[in-house]
């Protein structure tokens, strides 16, 4: 698509669009218009009825070619396509600034697309009206045109109807391409969302391959943005797995304290409150052989180890070692403190891993709402 018309070539001057509208768009409601228009028109009355015929007006103006003074000729030299500067003049101001110059006849010359599709986009230009069926057909072809002349209701059409309607694997390559090309963001970003859930199907097609050989920048922009999106969604599960461990540690210590200060109930309807923790399922049996172990002095058993290792971090969490029935919890925390003192200076990296722990496990609980009970329950 070289060469949208060689008199914006020769001033050097490329068009710069209008910002997309925040809300519904201009060309949402002219085309719900002319369709309501077209399937009702014997139902119309009044007002409607007048802007019926306004529209069918400006069409025969166009169909006909009365006084026109503009010549569109296109990359088929038979057809030529009539128009009239005034009109373009007001809906473009591209063409706008091409008319500055007094002459009887302008010659404009659009190359790169169909001329059915600047034909098309040629009678959007007088009545805001399109056929469907053109518009499928052509809509990648329109989209350029009405950014080279920026006219952006027809610019938003053509977004729109990608977004909803025409996007699919056979032209997600060469639409994101006219979209970075175009100006057009939001489309971008829709499209490379397209590719990155497809990405082995889109980048065996023939319009990557094209994009390869004639964009080379954006390919690499989408080839990074790949990367980009696996990065984030395996921190996003790294995360997740984080956090799954901290709340089962939380749980683990609310579950230790209900069993040290309940004892191990009869399975029954009481039994429900107790249970519902999925912690308590085996930390029972490890507490009892905890406490009934004869290697732990040693060090030699590889489940005491695991239970001092969660009496330490309840020591750490406990708000009150005086009245906790938790085994252990009263000495450990003043044997922390001890060495807390010794160490006050230097700063122990393994207390500075307990402390990020505890505080992680807190955080966790309080992010993803976990009931909250006083882990020092008398």
């Amino acid at each position: 698509m070289e060469n949208i018309h060689e008199e914006v070539l020769v001033n050097k001057t490329e068009p710069v669009p209008p910002p997309l509208l925040s809300g519904p768009s201009t060309a949402n409601v002219n085309r719900r218009k002319c369709c309501s228009l077209n399937k009702n028109r014997s139902t119309l009355s009044g007002r409607n009825c007048s802007i019926s015929q306004a529209r069918e007006s400006w069409d025969r103006l166009f169909d006909e070619g009365y006084r026109a003074d503009v010549e569109i000729h296109t990359d088929n030299d038979t057809i030529i396509i009539y128009a009239h500067a005034s009109i373009l003049g007001i809906a473009s101001p591209v063409f706008k600034s091409m008319f500055k110059k007094s002459r009887r006849t302008h010659h404009i010359l659009i190359n790169g697309v169909p001329s059915e599709a600047v034909r098309i986009f040629t009678r959007f230009l007088y009545s805001s009206c399109y056929e469907e069926a053109e518009m499928e057909e052509h809509i990648l072809s329109l989209l350029v045109l009405s950014h080279a002349f920026a006219v952006p209701q027809l610019k938003q059409e053509c977004e729109y109807q990608l977004e909803h309607k025409l996007l699919n694997m056979e032209n997600v390559v060469d639409v994101f391409q006219l979209a970075v090309l175009c100006d057009a963001p939001r489309l971008s970003i829709i499209c490379q969302r397209f590719v990155l859930g497809c990405f082995k199907a889109a980048s065996s097609s023939a319009g990557w391959k094209a994009m390869r050989a004639s964009h080379p920048h954006i390919e690499k922009k989408l080839l990074e943005s790949l990367k980009f999106e696996d990065h984030r969604q395996k921190e996003m599960m790294r995360k997740v797995n984080e956090r799954k461990v901290y709340l089962e540690l939380y749980e683990a210590m609310e579950a230790l304290v209900r069993i040290c200060r309940d004892g191990r109930r009869p399975s029954g309807e009481h039994d429900q409150e107790h249970c519902k923790y999925e912690a308590n399922k085996g930390l029972e049996s490890l507490l009892q052989h905890f406490c009934g172990c004869k290697l732990r002095v040693a060090g030699g058993c590889s489940h005491c180890k695991r239970m001092k290792q969660l009496l330490e971090l309840h020591s750490r969490i406990c708000a009150d070692s005086d009245v906790c029935r938790v085994p252990l919890c009263k000495k450990l925390k003043q044997r922390m403190m001890k060495e807390n003192k010794k160490k006050k200076k230097n700063k122990d990296k393994d207390e500075m891993k307990w402390k990020i722990l505890v505080r992680k496990i807190m955080r966790t609980k309080s992010i993803t709402g976990a009931p909250y009970f006083t882990l020092a329950l008398s």
